[in-house]
Parts: structure tokens; C-alpha cells; sequence
């Protein structure tokens, strides 16, 4: 593995472990530095294209809608269009590489998880209720994309970006379940996890 892997994964361990003790600090530092790794790693990547500027675009947006979290409570709105944003961008990297498929059974078990997700949180949102639930749908439909593109295909690159999305949309689960409804001790680890791990393999696919 590369220096510059080994860089944004110490980092991303620091930001993990930061979330888990509590360490405010250590998390605001290192987020945004793992992020800043993740935007120098994608640059970097052997060919840049327009799927790699998109994905570039979407880091760029998930850091901003980072700095927007720490704000007070009244700029969540914008933090989570700048999240809507991201996910956006990256699922129109996917949509520019992928062939005309359908595998039925993930797009389903997608609605499901999303109608439980909503179906949990939904008396806690208040006015949030359909800006979460756009956010959700969005996210849906950039795992389903990338599903798509590895059962379509079965590379080495769509199964990273696969799985990167399938831990944003985990540690958005998390984010939601225990900002809205169960407030348990390791959510902010895992969601960090999560955060870190998704944002890694997509970036990843970019070396495959």
C-alpha cells in the first residue's frame, strides 16, 4: 500500500477512535483532514476524467457540509442539502459508467430498508420530514446505481464503489436512528466508520 494510503487511513483511524472516546477536538481536526487526504488521493488517481472530477465534486461537497454541521442547529438544513449534494454528484459519476441493467431484487430490498428507516424516525423530524426523506431517497438511488454496476459487471472497481456506498448508506442509518430516535454510545463511532470506510472505497475505485 502506497504512503499516501497509508496517510488518509491513519488519519481516518484517528478520526474513527476521536468519535468513539469523545474527543471533540481530535474529531473536528481530523475529519476535515481525512477529507482534505481524500480530495489529494482522488487527484492523484492515473487517469482524471469526468467520472473522477465528479467524485471529486463530491468530496468537495461532503466537506462542506462537514463545516456546515458545526454551526449552530439552524444550518442543518444546509448541511444536508451539501450531503444531498454529494451523493448526487457521485451517483452521476456511477450513472456515467454503467451499462443498461436491472437486478430486480436490490432495488427492493433498497425501498424496504428506506421505508423502515423513515418509518422509525418519521414522528421526530418535524419540519425536517421531506428534506430527510428526499436525503434518504437520494442515497438509496446512489447504492442502487452502484449495485447496478457490479452486478452488471463484477470488477474489481464496482464491487469498491458497491461497498462504499453501502457504508454511507449504514452510517447514515446510524446518524439518523441516533439523532432522531435511539441515542446509543457507539453511534458516533460507527457512523464515523462508516463515513471514513464509504468515502475510501469510492475514492479507492478510482486506482482499480
Amino acid at each position: 500500500m502506497s504512503w499516501p494510503f497509508l496517510a488518509v487511513f491513519f488519519s481516518g483511524w484517528l478520526f474513527v477512535d476521536a468519535s468513539y472516546r469523545g474527543l471533540r477536538w481530535q474529531r473536528w481536526v481530523f475529519k476535515p483532514v481525512t477529507l482534505l487526504l481524500l480530495l489529494l488521493l482522488a487527484w492523484q488517481a492515473p487517469t482524471l476524467n469526468v467520472y473522477s472530477y465528479l467524485i471529486l465534486l463530491g468530496l468537495a461537497a461532503t466537506l462542506v457540509a462537514d463545516g456546515l454541521l458545526l454551526l449552530p442547529e439552524e444550518r442543518f438544513m444546509y448541511a444536508l442539502g451539501a450531503f444531498f449534494l454529494s451523493h448526487l454528484l457521485y451517483t452521476l459519476s456511477f450513472a456515467s459508467q454503467m451499462t443498461i441493467t436491472f437486478f430486480w431484487p436490490l432495488p427492493l430490498a433498497l425501498l424496504v430498508i428506506g421505508a423502515l428507516l423513515l418509518a422509525v424516525i418519521w414522528s421526530r423530524l418535524a419540519e425536517l420530514k421531506w428534506a430527510v426523506t428526499t436525503y434518504i431517497a437520494m442515497t438509496l438511488l446512489m447504492v442502487w446505481l452502484a449495485g447496478e454496476q457490479y452486478f452488471a459487471r463484477s470488477t474489481d472497481m464496482a464491487f469498491s464503489l458497491f461497498c462504499g456506498t453501502v457504508l454511507l448508506l449504514l452510517g447514515n442509518i446510524f446518524w439518523l436512528l441516533s439523532r432522531y430516535r435511539f441515542k446509543f454510545r457507539v453511534a458516533d463511532a460507527l457512523v464515523a466508520a462508516c463515513y471514513f470506510g464509504g468515502h475510501f472505497l469510492i475514492v479507492r475505485s478510482l486506482y482499480l
